[in-house]
């Protein structure tokens, strides 16, 4: 985005001819989509262009599709009013195995700080990063998608597509680690291309920004839900007040991922604004009796702590492989798993925190290995379900 100045008599012959703000565009069958013009007025006498915050494409046959579990007609420019400006939804390309749908965040940044008493509180990135006003908006604007409802096509919910998601920019506390440690996960290939501060004056370093990409298949309900969860917790504020009702929202738009998420804890901290009675709150509720590892002594509030502190750490190359490796098992859709040689069970540890691995069995010729597996799988307090799940036994080729 840009802003430009225009002088008075500019700003009242932009007013004369200011036009309606739609234009269109044609997908490669040279069928008309409408979108949204990029460049506006701003009542101040700016003259602006806005960026697409984000895209969604979906690139299987009948891409279309997309239009029905997002609720938004591909041939029409949707809109919706907020407290802080406005959302818009439009279609850069909808052809038969192509389309791709834009979410557009308007925010006046003047209006965001209204009262604000020292000048830097009105230079401001939120108007140009995803941040929580977009995942508000996501939440007014997809509602439905989000809760997992398509009344035309219910049986389209539950497909996996080949999803093709693009965040513009992202503010990334943690740098491009924190993008593939919070996203790989959960089977995402993550691509995160640094924003410099001014690539006119490269000695001024990186900036925290990035252009994060995510390519998975996946259903357009659970991406939406990644997506309003994590982009919060990357950009690490928010502009509204976190209560009791955040607690619920968090574990509503997490159910099904964020229990068995290997960083849960520091998602959790983020996305309450680290309050203790929150994070405790939440937490208790999230961990049942299988997944709860909390060593005795050490409050939940501690430990997300610890989480924190680890995220931040550099990621080893060795923890790249486990994560590509548990990624792209996801992927294929693997029920049981044999790994041969699993020392001391960092892979089977990710593997056994993802329900849809049915079965799982390490094998190693090291039988002290296998002890520090059991000890870090914690074989002993797991339940009988997750117990039967996971099978250690010593042996070679």
């Amino acid at each position: 985005m840009f802003l430009q100045r225009l002088s008075p008599q500019a700003y009242e012959n932009a007013h004369k001819g200011k036009q309606n703000g739609l234009c269109t565009y044609e997908n490669e069958s040279r069928s008309k989509y409408q979108g949204l013009h990029t460049k506006g007025l701003h009542p101040r006498g700016w003259i602006y262009e806005l960026t697409v915050l984000i895209t969604i494409t979906n690139t299987a046959d009948q891409a279309t599709d997309l239009g029905f579990l997002l609720h938004k007609n591909p041939a029409n420019l949707h809109s919706a009013e907020l407290p802080f400006g406005k959302a818009y939804v439009f279609y850069s390309n909808a052809a038969e195995r192509r389309c791709t749908a834009c979410l557009l965040l308007e925010l006046d940044p003047v209006d965001l700080v209204r009262g604000a008493q020292q000048l830097e509180e009105y230079v401001n990135d939120r108007p140009y990063v995803a941040s929580s006003y977009l995942t508000v908006a996501m939440g007014r604007i997809f509602g439905t998608a989000l809760a997992g409802n398509c009344q035309k096509r219910p049986e389209l919910v539950d497909r996996k597509l080949p999803l093709e998601i693009t965040v513009e920019v992202i503010r990334a506390r943690g740098g491009a680690d924190i993008l593939h440690k919070l996203f790989e996960p959960l089977g995402y290939c993550v691509g995160a291309t640094p924003i410099a501060l001014d690539e006119k004056f490269a000695d001024w370093g990186a900036s925290p920004y990035f252009r994060l990409t995510l390519d998975a298949h996946r259903t357009v309900h659970d991406a939406l839900s990644h997506l309003y969860v994590l982009l919060p917790v990357l950009d690490d504020e928010k502009h509204y007040y976190i209560g009791d009702a955040e607690v619920d929202k968090l574990l509503r738009r997490g159910e099904g991922w964020l229990g068995n998420h290997p960083y849960r804890e520091l998602i959790v901290q983020r996305y309450l604004k680290r309050k203790p009675s929150l994070i405790d709150q939440a937490l208790a509720r999230l961990l049942d009796e299988e997944n709860a590892a909390v060593d005795a002594g050490q409050s939940k509030t501690e430990q997300a702590a610890l989480a924190e502190r680890d995220l931040e750490r550099p990621m080893t190359l060795h923890t790249q492989r486990l994560n590509q490796v548990a990624a792209r098992l996801k992927t294929l859709e693997a029920k049981s798993i044999l790994d041969l040689g699993c020392g001391e069970g960092k892979l089977l540890r990710r593997l056994l925190a993802d329900r849809t691995f049915e079965r799982i069995v390490g094998m190693d010729v090291s039988h002290r290995s296998l002890e520090v597996a059991a000890s870090r799988l914690r074989l002993d307090r797991l339940s009988e379900r997750q117990r039967k799940r996971i099978e250690l036994m010593q042996g070679s080729l």
